[in-house]
């Protein structure tokens, strides 16, 4: 008997118990979501037609399940026993929430990757871009040797050629841009490398004005930035114009798990125990903690919402000022009656809860969506502060930010080498044709001698570098990461690249420096890294130097590895910076679950063992670390933001433009892997039925935008008439976008995708 894990993981009400039970609400099941069946007295699960399950979180089933009734087409390809694969902890680099997991390894390729436990941040869930889109580690399209270009070819570097460009480099003028995908070591080695003052961020300059915001919001004493496990305890949630699934995944499954809070509330009144799920449920019914959503579109979580408004950016800004003059006692103007009665019923339910919490963040490229969400939480601070959660981008979005000068934007760097003030410049894991305008990266990098780029993939970036580094994926490096709460992590070096690749820090940095002395120095050095070095267990707590094996005690076929090859078996290489060894050998893993590369506990072989270091189920770590908050200083509290909304008049013939995001196919790396890709979508522009009746155009057809782009329509019931959402994929760029935009019907068709990868919840409504 395993503990019962309950959970709205699906939108229809999957619930996981021991044993290998599993169903659905029957009462709102729909094809796409996974069901028990039974065939005289056989049991099957899965839908009832060949497909996919259309949820971002279904690969969990293949963990939830204790006796391994489940697994994945991904793993399956190359299969390995758990027991053989070479494991550490890591964190996820798919977005901002920093969830914990455990990459697994064998033969020099990874295999799989899988949750791990964090109290605070993940608990037992990770989303499905987390779990498959690792495999661009082990793609083609890896660099895989330092490079220069001579012409039109690329020759390969030789040391002594390596060590003269980085003199050379040292003796001159250079910027460096950093990366929000890359670790806080390799953007401080950078910075040190170039100095302070010619150090840029490699973000676009709308999304570095929001996250710099969000960074001074995060000191003010009136904010509280909850953590995903303090996000599910919310009993009031307004969501101010981001769509949190595809941006945070394991945000938006606490948002929608927050929801049933109401249900065990009654449950406590009625003296029924949260744990017996069926009852807790039949007492609620429908009854739901509030959730509202102000968007641009329909999104998963509707169908949990209490109320939707749907808007462009500056319509829901501006009902959002709103609630925050509504509940600091003010009477707002300019509302229609229908937005009156709405705005009381949301001010309302925010007033009489016990812990709203607001949430925004960044993709949308409006500052003004997330100073009215913070106009609002600053409305409901009272003697406790309020609970804000801001969401970023990418996985080190907010370590980039605390590195970099706040005044310093990427676009005064490219106008800087496209002046011809400074010929050389250095970028860090970054692909500028994703944070600029395509014409202003082409005339700074061509104006620019020497462009050198250190990235682990190819892209447009590194077709007009002058030099190409190889640097280390994820699961081949050591190295922090801050997520959106400030709360900043270890992720341990899982194998050994199979190529020259590096991490970005060692490539920067002169002479013997190991992975400790760079985030001690990062940590001396950076303002808010002070507690950053103190996240690097060191081996002086293990007793007799003995580390922490990778691989487990029941490890085999080590020494057949390379039979094939030769016959003699090399040494295990030494790691001589980390407290893990690349053995089997050392300090038994579970004496410490901080540092527990794979969960194991005798008769326990699945990942329910975790159980066995836990305070209780679903608890604390008994040894745990859950990170480090690095922004624990508060200043005093600021004031209100001025309710400015920039209004873009669209004209007759244009449609006013936002952004939509994608879990499959947005995040940059993540979609370079192939199991991520077939269920990606090309680019899309989702328009209302009335302007795309005015324009003749027909949902699946080819249209032009702005008359440069070709994209595919999506006819969607829920947008507003006179605006649109554009789906960039990786087709376009979004910078080069206005935001408005013209229309119309393309001659020839450039599907590839088509829009099979769509899941958002209105297309299931509109049949599509």
């Amino acid at each position: 008997m395993v503990p019962v894990v309950l959970l709205d993981m699906f939108p229809y009400s999957l619930r996981v118990t021991h044993g290998s039970n599993y169903f659905v609400n029957s009462k709102l099941f729909r094809p796409q979501y996974l069901s028990a069946q039974a065939f005289h007295h056989h049991t099957y699960f899965g839908r009832h037609e060949e497909g996919t399950l259309e949820n971002e979180f279904s690969g969990n089933l293949v963990e939830v399940c204790p006796t391994g009734v489940f697994t994945d087409k991904v793993f399956s390809q190359a299969y390995t026993r758990k027991w053989d694969l070479q494991t550490a902890p890591s964190i996820c680099a798919g977005c901002s929430t920093g969830c914990n997991i455990t990459p697994g390894e064998r033969y020099g390729s990874l295999r799989r990757v899988v949750n791990r436990y964090n109290s605070e941040v993940n608990g037992y869930f990770i989303c499905d871009r987390g779990r498959f889109g690792w495999e661009y580690v082990n793609g083609e399209e890896r660099v895989r040797t330092p490079l220069r270009s001579v012409g039109d070819e690329t020759k390969e570097m030789s040391d002594e050629e390596i060590d003269r460009l980085f003199v050379d480099l040292k003796k001159g003028e250079v910027i460096g841009i950093g990366s929000p995908r890359s670790s806080n070591e390799s953007n401080y080695a950078l910075r040190k490398f170039v100095g302070a003052a010619n150090f840029y961020p490699g973000i676009a300059d709308d999304e570095h004005a929001i996250n710099q915001l969000i960074l001074k919001l995060h000191k003010d004493s009136a904010f509280h930035v909850p953590s995903v496990r303090e996000i599910e305890q919310a009993d009031a949630v307004l969501i101010v114009g981001e769509d949190i699934t595809n941006t945070s995944a394991r945000i938006s499954l606490a948002i929608r798990q927050s929801a049933r809070n109401q249900a065990k509330e009654l449950a406590s009144i009625n003296n029924i125990p949260v744990w017996q799920d069926a009852a807790v449920r039949e007492l609620a019914q429908q009854e739901r903690s509030p959730l509202y959503i102000l968007s641009n579109a329909a999104t998963r979580l509707d169908d949990v919402a209490k109320q939707t408004v749907i808007g462009t950016c500056a319509e829901q800004a501006k009902f959002a000022f709103a609630v925050a003059e509504a509940l600091s006692g003010h009477v707002p103007s300019g509302l229609s009656s229908q937005q009156q009665e709405l705005l009381s019923e949301v001010v309302g339910a925010l007033r009489n809860a016990k812990r709203p919490l607001i949430v925004s963040g960044s993709s949308n490229g409006s500052i003004e969506l997330v100073k009215a969400a913070a106009n609002v939480a600053r409305a409901l601070s009272g003697d406790e502060p309020a609970n804000l959660a801001l969401v970023l981008q990418e996985a080190n979005s907010m370590g980039l930010e605390l590195l970099v000068n706040a005044e310093h934007t990427l676009g005064a760097a490219l106008n800087r080498c496209a002046s011809g003030e400074v010929s050389n410049v250095i970028i860090l894991e970054n692909d500028l044709y994703r944070r600029a305008p395509t014409g202003i990266v082409d005339r700074a990098l061509t104006k620019a001698e020497t462009v050198v780029v250190l990235d682990q993939m190819y892209s447009p970036t590194t077709a007009r570098a002058t030099h190409i580094f190889p640097v280390t994926a994820f699961s081949e490096q050591e190295s922090t990461y801050v997520n959106y709460e400030s709360r900043a992590q270890l992720s341990f070096q899982v194998h050994r690249p199979e190529t020259d690749a590096l991490p970005g820090w060692k490539w920067l940095t002169e002479g013997d420096a190991d992975i400790n002395s760079i985030i001690g120095a990062c940590s001396e050095e950076s303002e808010g890294f002070g507690s950053l070095d103190g996240l690097v267990p060191r081996l002086s707590q293990f007793a007799a130097g003995l580390k922490i094996p990778r691989q487990s005690h029941r490890y085999s076929g080590r020494t057949a590895m390379i039979a094939n090859l030769n016959v003699h078996e090399p040494k295990q290489p030494a790691d001589t910076e980390s407290v893990m060894a690349f053995s089997m050998e050392g300090m038994p893993a579970m004496k410490d679950a901080a540092i527990l590369g794979s969960a194991w506990a005798p008769s326990w072989n699945s990942n329910q063992s975790i159980s066995k270091f836990q305070e209780e189920v679903n608890g604390e770590l008994k040894q745990g670390h859950t990170g480090t908050l690095l922004l624990t200083q508060k200043t005093e509290r600021g004031s209100f933001f001025a309710p400015e909304v920039v209004e873009i008049d669209a004209g007759s013939d244009q449609l006013t433009l936002s952004l939509a995001f994608q879990i499959f196919g947005s995040e940059e790396l993540s979609a370079r892997s192939p199991s991520i890709q077939k269920r990606m979508t090309d680019a899309y522009v989702a328009l209302a039925p009335a302007d795309a009746d005015r324009l003749n155009i027909k949902h699946g057809d080819s249209v032009v935008l702005n008359g440069d782009f070709v994209v595919l329509a999506c006819i969607r019931e829920k947008i507003p008439k006179g605006s649109c959402v554009v789906h960039c994929g990786a087709q376009l760029n979004r910078h080069d976008l206005a935001r408005k935009v013209s229309l119309k019907k393309a001659g020839n068709s450039v599907e590839r995708r088509g829009l099979t990868g769509l899941i958002v919840s209105d297309l299931c409504e509109e049949s599509y």
